[in-house]
């Protein structure tokens, strides 16, 4: 069996940022119109006034500060709260593809891959913009790489069950090198007018070159050691939009058709599933969270991540130990733990051992040990 490492990353930033505030002052804009057109029935008691956002409860609620996406104009306007994305025509590159290129180059750069060398691309993200042809093949075109690509989702777990199918395939010898993407355009299924979530996610892609130590030539090198997924059925998050509404006649309007959740249900269900994921795990490489340098946590909220750091390493957490980027990325879904990986590594020694973990809809959860060689 071939040994798998993790010879480089990569990151695309959107170039459009949104702060609390100006997100919340959006909000409260269109919440204004609302209770005004509604004003009557409000007078009546027939309906209750919608309340204001602030920047306080998004922060006490998340710890998000800001986010980037790839649109802001679109966002900020109270009268349509969602991204202008104009549509691209069939022979123009498509935004998922777009993104990836940009991340998987700088990933490639940095393992010094050729894109010819990679074998197999998978385009792993929450959110696929099209059925169809894949975006993973686009991608793999665009970037002149061979071998084979397909697109998966497992909503934010999507980047660690990539990472764990690619490391398989070459560990079984079927391929020596992979590129992992994940495209992450969150803002495009986020209800904005929704009060207890309009502030949660932003947009990013990240990209991950995996390939067989014995090709392998970059100095940076991660051995990944081991990985875990897990599976349990919940309807706590969920997004019922596809193919198939238009045959059902719903509303392509409806809120269910954009992100939806029980948010302090999952806090109570995913935290603990999510440490003891990753305990087993340590234990069955006869490790502890005691031997852990760095846990690099899927990034959808401070509360959970400092709860699940705690009860893995047995302590509070230093913000070197478990790092924080959704203060200024928001929940960027799949990307989240592979930024969080990307920007916090570098001060590692050798030897040094770390978790890359995710968790989300599903619920799905995966956990990948690292030791930096």
């Amino acid at each position: 069996m071939s040994q798998v490492v993790i010879t480089g990353t990569g990151l695309f930033t959107p170039p459009h940022a949104i702060d609390n505030a100006a997100l919340v002052a959006s909000f409260n804009a269109w919440v204004d119109a609302e209770n005004a057109r509604h004003a009557d029935a409000i007078a009546a008691g027939e309906r209750e006034p919608l309340p204001h956002s602030s920047t306080e409860f998004i922060v006490k609620a998340s710890g998000i500060h800001s986010r980037y996406v790839l649109d802001a104009e679109g966002i900020l306007d109270p009268a349509r709260m969602r991204p202008r994305l104009p549509e691209r025509g069939n022979d123009v590159p498509s935004l998922q593809c777009e993104m990836g290129l940009a991340a998987s180059r700088d990933a490639l750069d940095a393992a010094g891959v050729e894109a010819t060398d990679i074998e197999l691309v998978i385009v792993a993200c929450s959110n696929l913009e099209r059925p169809y042809p894949a975006v993973a093949v686009e991608l793999q075109d665009a970037l002149g790489a061979g071998g084979y690509a397909f697109d998966m989702n497992v909503a934010c777990s999507s980047a660690t069950f990539a990472i764990e199918t690619a490391a398989n395939a070459i560990r079984a010898g079927s391929v020596k090198r992979a590129l992992v993407v994940d495209p992450e355009i969150c803002s495009a299924h986020l209800n904005f007018r929704d009060r207890d979530s309009h502030f949660i996610f932003g947009d990013a892609c990240t990209a991950i070159v995996l390939e067989s130590e014995e090709v392998a030539t970059a100095e940076e090198r991660f051995e990944i050691l081991g990985t875990r997924l897990v599976t349990r059925f919940s309807n706590a998050i969920r997004n019922n939009a596809g193919f198939l509404n238009r045959v059902t006649d719903s509303d392509p309007q409806a809120i269910d058709k954009l992100f939806v959740q029980e948010g302090r249900r999952v806090f109570k269900e995913v935290c603990p599933l999510v440490a003891a994921l990753i305990t087993d795990h340590l234990a069955s490489l006869e490790l502890t969270g005691g031997d852990l340098s760095r846990l690099w946590l899927h990034q959808a909220n401070r509360h959970m991540n400092d709860l699940i750091a705690r009860r893995v390493l047995g302590h509070d957490p230093s913000p070197e130990q478990a790092p924080i980027i959704l203060d200024r990325y928001a929940n960027t879904s799949s990307a989240g733990s592979i930024i969080a990986f990307h920007l916090h590594r570098d001060d590692l020694p050798r030897g040094a051992l770390g978790v890359v973990c995710s968790f989300g809809a599903g619920y799905s959860a995966g956990s990948v040990v690292v030791r930096r060689q």
